[in-house]
């Protein structure tokens, strides 16, 4: 399994943003997504959401809980 750090590098990467795309999409600044990726900061409950559903994946693979990739939609049907 992956850090959530690395997590979310990835998952920003796939979708072809910088991180200052992805800070104008999530209305924070650039600065938080990078300490975000590296670690230096903790993503609040509903940044966690937000990007989950940004990207259309459970929380628990955005977060690096696990590596199966499922929707955030049909995840959170099933529960």
């Amino acid at each position: 399994m992956c850090s959530y750090t690395e997590r979310l590098k990835e998952l920003r990467k796939e979708a072809g943003l910088s991180q200052e795309e992805l800070a104008k999409k999530m209305y924070i600044s650039q600065s938080c997504i990078s300490k975000y990726e590296s670690g230096k900061s903790l993503m609040s409950t509903s940044r966690v959401i937000a990007l989950a559903k940004y990207y259309n994946v459970c929380i628990d693979f955005l977060i690096g809980l696990t590596d199966e990739r499922r929707n955030f939609e049909s995840h959170n049907k099933e529960i």
